[in-house]
């Protein structure tokens, strides 16, 4: 592809409008508030002590509960925690628990330092999730956008074990749009903020690293996506060989991952289903 090809493929901001995207953010955290709204939880918990990020816990209750762990978007430079809790009621009164993480954003951050961050994030509910109401033997993993990348690299192997943790900790996985192969990053306007060269982004690519567990996966796209996007997603399915590619229609990059807020939509249903199967 062209720079300018790459960059209609990957510029779903663009692709949206100014308008558009700013009524989606607005929806993020408005959703988010109501559905945190008197759940039971826990927040500002600093999960990693070398950057002191914290993750919020949302809808404890009773014995430890399956976890869902998710991990915002924002091409690795913006949103936070506090706009990405909108699936939390829900999954709540389907007796899941949800753990939204910060991570410290590009350009302050190198993409490893993030990807160290998330996988910590992973570490400390393995170790420290039963204590909060969550059950350790039960992760699910997901994210939109960048945190789909995000999902893809707790996914992949060779990082459990220097951290203490089996190397089947993620039990079940749900990236939403996701990069898979980010060596098309370095030519795209992102690369001001998050400035890889291909070397680079080829070792932190999901699609080129090896995994020899393989959880069970839904990989999600929208209809109306970004094309660089669905090409991603119809990338790696394949790759990964252990789970479903879902094309959710009349959806697009923003919108399809606030399904997961209504249990009778597609994604919610799918999610769900993972989670209970694990």
């Amino acid at each position: 592809m062209s720079d300018e090809e790459l960059d209609v493929a990957y510029n779903v901001r663009r692709k949206a409008g100014r308008e558009l995207f700013d009524r989606y953010m607005e929806r993020y955290r408005a959703m988010s508030e109501a559905a945190v709204e008197g759940l039971p939880g826990h927040e500002g918990i600093v999960y990693d002590e070398v950057s002191g990020e914290r993750l919020d816990v949302w809808g404890t209750g009773g014995e430890p509960r399956p976890v869902f762990v998710f991990l915002h978007g924002g091409y690795w430079m913006a949103l936070s925690r506090d706009v990405s809790s909108f699936m939390a009621r829900m999954l709540h009164e389907q007796g899941i628990a949800t753990v939204v993480p910060d991570y410290t954003l590009a350009p302050e951050a190198s993409l490893e330092e993030i990807v160290r961050q998330v996988r910590a994030a992973v570490a400390w509910v393995y170790r420290h999730g039963r204590e909060h109401g969550l059950d350790p033997e039960r992760i699910v993993v997901g994210g939109s956008s960048a945190g789909g990348h995000l999902t893809g690299m707790a996914m992949v192997g060779g990082w459990q074990g220097p951290l203490g943790l089996p190397e089947n900790v993620v039990k079940a996985a749900m990236p939403f749009s996701g990069l898979f192969d980010i060596r098309p990053i370095t030519r795209v306007y992102v690369n001001e903020y998050v400035r890889l060269d291909l070397e680079r982004a080829a070792a932190l690519s999901p699609a080129l690293l090896p995994a020899r567990y393989r959880c069970p996966a839904v990989f999600v796209s929208a209809e109306n996506d970004g094309d660089g996007f669905l090409a991603q997603s119809r990338l790696f399915h394949p790759v990964w060989d252990a789970g479903d590619l879902m094309v959710v229609p009349d959806r697009d990059h923003f919108d399809v991952v606030l399904d997961l807020a209504d249990a009778g939509s597609m994604p919610g249903k799918a999610l769900i289903d993972l989670v209970r199967a694990v």
